[in-house]
């Protein structure tokens, strides 16, 4: 608790001064020396941090590392430094150089803000390209807060930092492999999913169906996972706080109305139909639907106020609801089949010259 007290306390330094910081230097002054002294090294002791340490490359002469820490006389960390106005993962080649002459087993990069770690677990003595671990002080979370007390002085210990850097470093990989799938599933994982229980062969129009329902089923698990985790938290906690979980509760339920709207494969269909039509005139990334209890609605650039056409499907019948006319309300017709969405092209493009 009290690293992270500090921590944030550095937090708020940093906010407070960063518009006043300008240069390379004063970023290692006002920010990254002081989180070396949280991190409980004497930045004031030559002999355990050290500024401005020579690393000769080669034939390359007087390259210097901005800081190495040693604990017991032995370099564990060195610490490469840019401006709080770069990028930290832009400049870790200067790091791999000097890791390669260094004995420290961590490298460090940092604009004082974002703190990148790096070891050597595909190649010895080869610092990987990619960090095993990051801080950062704007997202502070109590499981990054848990691994940079490994390198406290008070709490370094070399073999169990290593012990944990390969599970460290591939659980982020996996875990960001696995937003940008809930993001954009890709087909091989809408493949691996549906193939279990959709035995007919995975059309083209079947896979982009089948990509909108395996986003829309991953966020939904996930949302459902969280509401019910947070319903039993509040159960528990009724007779503590009362009013707060009624509120949340009521938070929860209409966060779970959506839930309720259930997009089927003609609306879908039907929704692949008017993107075919309109990539005539603009890109298909433009083109969105949001479903609604009341009509499957097509958006341009996601926005409500720029509705493309409305689709309500019943049990009897089908209607297209139009908007060409550059009106609020649209233009209901009937719809006998889906095909007959394709009788509509110049409304529809209509409606998007309207916008532009």
């Amino acid at each position: 608790m009290e690293l992270k007290l500090k921590l944030e306390q550095l937090h708020q330094r940093v906010n407070g001064l960063k518009d006043q910081i300008q240069t390379e230097e004063a970023t290692k002054t006002a920010f990254v020396m002081p989180f070396i002294q949280i991190l409980g090294y004497d930045i004031f002791n030559p002999t355990e941090v050290i500024p401005e340490f020579i690393a000769d490359i080669g034939t390359k002469k007087g390259e210097k590392v901005d800081f190495v820490i040693k604990k017991d006389n032995e370099p564990i960390l060195i610490i490469e430094c840019k401006s709080w106005k770069e990028n930290a993962d832009a400049h870790n080649s200067q790091l791999h150089r000097y890791y390669h002459v260094s004995k420290a087993r961590f490298g460090v990069l940092t604009n004082g803000i974002t703190y990148n770690f790096y070891t050597d677990l595909e190649k010895p003595n080869i610092m990987d390209e990619k960090p095993f671990f990051t801080i950062n002080l704007d997202d502070l979370k109590d499981s990054s807060i848990k691994v940079l007390e490994s390198f406290t002085k008070s709490g370094y210990n070399l073999e169990s930092i290593l012990d944990s850097a390969e599970a460290l470093k591939y659980i982020k990989a996996i875990r960001k492999e696995f937003e940008k799938e809930i993001e954009n599933p890709s087909d091989e994982i809408v493949k691996l999913l549906v193939n279990r229980f959709f035995e007919r062969p995975l059309t083209a129009n079947r896979m982009v169906i089948f990509k909108e329902y395996t986003k829309r089923a991953l966020s939904l698990s996930i949302s459902e996972s969280i509401s019910s985790r947070l319903k039993s938290a509040l159960v528990i906690n009724d007779n503590i706080e009362t009013e707060k979980t009624t509120v949340s509760m009521t938070n929860i339920d209409q966060n779970n109305e959506t839930s309720k709207v259930i997009t089927t494969d003609e609306e879908l269909e039907a929704f692949q139909i008017v993107k075919a039509i309109l990539r005539e005139k603009i890109s298909a990334e433009r083109i969105a639907y949001r479903d609604t209890q009341s009509y499957f609605g097509i958006l341009l650039d996601d926005n409500n106020r720029k509705p493309i056409c409305r689709f309500h499907f019943g049990a009897n019948r089908k209607l297209i609801e139009l908007f060409h006319n550059g009106k609020d309300s649209g233009e209901k017709m009937n719809l006998d089949s889906l095909d007959e969405i394709y009788n509509h092209r110049n409304e529809l493009h209509q409606t998007i010259e309207n916008y532009n």
